[in-house]
């Protein structure tokens, strides 16, 4: 049967998310060779972390991009965007030295953030009333496949490309031809940069959000960037919006960061698992993510009460950090051999809650509750101020807290669980009632027929 366009469009759109969340996990996986083959400490390690696509660079890139797509079009950024993340990534592929890696992870970081209110706001433009949160959850999907194709992946070439030998040392060059332990690691770059050039070839050929050409058509003059924070941060039922969805997403995602960006890191500095076993583990929980956002959030995010919905992701994810810092317990009793089937549970609980998780919610709100005139920009600012807020936390998650440490993981995992608590009774309390109605029709309720 074939697709309709709205499913196409979405499907073309959802690729930036694959590529998006692929380029986070991608340099998780890397990040203990690169310490290793570039010479650098945990100090770098927090850096790097912070000043690419899952904090700083995507910050600022979405602030960008946002007020980009509001004011020249949401194909606009398809037309470009992809072109800068292959450059990054390719750049990225190809480091020899720690300021090469440092210039890719910034240019990949800066267009994933660019790339993000665009692509939910085109979404949820495209969409009907009834399938509004069927999209985003396929979009979702998207962004659940990139990690877990890139720790299959990786767990593949742990076996074909080790990057380490039996001493723990980086195999040197000409291991692989001409290259040294590395190897591995460069060919998930290079998968991700022939992705985004397929991708942006679908993109650039999508129509215009037919939303965004009949607003931009009413409208008088196009906004400067300073006109359209005015106009997004002196507007009550804005700021009331953005201070809802910061707290619901800030929280969450402070605790998703944390896991996509130092994960694998913390299990084999904590745990001292291997990296087969990480990765296998990084794997099945993506995997369950990805199940979650087709068979829970894109199924029945348009017919289930959202507030029931929410409540029970929240509470799922809660009660995986709980497992964790039983776990993280047991590491600083002695060996935890016996208590590793809790990193079982913790995946199965983690992965399956985060298919709907408050992710999901705040993709679906954020194009809601705000006029479709700057919905890209407000977007661009609340990605902004989230990713910002975990850029700082990322400097500080591994240099400050020790989570390469027993007791710094048992820390900061009970700092995660009162971060998920914040988000369960915001998104809970405050759930707002869209479900079912056309954004035109959400708007109209919320800010009168004449928007300021």
């Amino acid at each position: 049967m074939a697709l309709s366009q709205e499913k196409k469009g979405t499907i073309a759109v959802s690729m930036t998310n694959f590529l998006d969340s692929g380029c986070i996990v991608a340099s998780a996986v890397a990040l203990a060779a690169w310490a290793i083959a570039f010479n650098f400490d945990h100090v770098w390690v927090s850096i790097l972390g912070a000043v690419g696509a899952n904090a700083f660079g995507a910050a600022v890139g979405a602030l960008i991009g946002g007020f980009l797509a509001d004011r020249f079009g949401r194909k606009f950024i398809y037309t470009y965007n992809l072109l800068v993340y292959a450059a990054g990534v390719f750049i990225i592929m190809c480091a020899v030295n720690l300021p090469m890696l440092c210039i890719g992870i910034v240019i990949s970081g800066l267009s994933v953030g660019a790339g993000v209110p665009s692509s939910w706001s085109y979404i949820s433009e495209m969409s009907s009333s009834t399938s509004r949160a069927a999209n985003i959850g396929i979009s979702q999907f998207a962004w659940s496949c990139g990690p877990a194709a890139i720790f299959l992946i990786a767990l593949l070439f742990s076996f074909v490309f080790p990057t380490f030998g039996p001493d723990g040392a980086l195999l040197p060059a000409g291991t692989y031809g001409p290259f040294d332990g590395l190897f591995g690691m460069r060919l998930l770059f290079l998968i991700l940069f022939v992705v985004a050039l397929i991708a942006w070839n679908l993109q650039r050929k999508l129509e215009e959000s037919k939303d965004w050409t009949e607003k931009q058509g009413a409208a008088g003059p196009r906004d400067t960037f300073v006109a359209m924070m005015r106009r997004a941060l002196t507007n009550s039922v804005n700021v009331k919006s953005i201070v809802f969805l910061v707290a619901v997403y800030l929280t969450w995602n402070i605790v998703a960061g944390t896991m996509g960006q130092f994960m694998p890191y913390m299990y084999a500095a904590a745990g001292n698992l291997d990296d087969t076993t990480i990765s296998l583990l990084q794997a099945v929980m993506w995997i369950l993510t990805a199940v979650g956002s087709l068979a829970i959030f894109s199924k029945f995010g348009d017919r289930v009460p959202h507030r029931i919905l929410f409540a029970a992701t929240a509470l799922m994810a809660l009660a995986a950090w709980a497992v964790m810092v039983f776990f993280g317990t047991q590491l600083q009793a002695g060996p935890a051999d016996a208590w590793g089937w809790l990193l079982w549970v913790f995946v199965a609980l983690w992965g399956i809650s985060a298919g709907f998780s408050a992710q999901c919610f705040y993709a679906l709100w954020s194009t809601e509750l705000f006029p479709t005139l700057y919905r890209g920009g407000v977007q661009g600012i609340m990605f902004f101020l989230v990713r910002g807020v975990l850029g700082i936390w990322s400097l500080v998650a591994v240099a400050g807290l020790g989570v390469e440490t027993p007791a710094g993981f048992v820390t900061a995992g009970i700092i995660m669980c009162g971060f998920l608590l914040v988000s369960l009774v915001v998104g809970v309390v405050w759930c707002p009632n869209t479900q079912g109605r056309t954004l035109d029709e959400i708007t109209e309720e919320r800010y009168g027929k004449h928007i300021d």
